[in-house]
C-alpha cells in the first residue's frame, strides 16, 4: 500500500512525535507507516486523515502487489 502520510504531514510543518500524539500511536509506528512497512487499521487510518483534513482515499492506495 502506497500512502502520502508523509508529504502531507510535513505540508502542515508538522513532525511524527505531534502527528503520533495526536493520534494516540508511537511515533515508530507513524516512521513504519511512511515507510510503508506498516498498514494502518482501518480506525487509525481514519484518524490519520482527520488530523491532516484529507479524505483516506487521498492519503492511502492500493499497489500491484495488495
Amino acid at each position: 500500500m502506497k500512502n502520502n502520510v508523509r508529504l502531507e504531514r510535513t505540508a502542515l510543518k508538522m513532525t511524527q512525535e505531534d502527528l503520533a500524539k495526536k493520534i494516540g500511536v508511537s511515533r515508530q509506528t507513524i516512521n513504519a507507516m511512511e515507510s510503508n512497512k506498516y498498514i494502518p487499521s482501518t480506525v487509525l487510518a481514519l484518524k490519520v486523515a482527520q488530523v491532516l483534513s484529507k479524505k483516506v482515499e487521498d492519503l492511502f492506495e492500493l499497489d500491484e502487489t495488495d
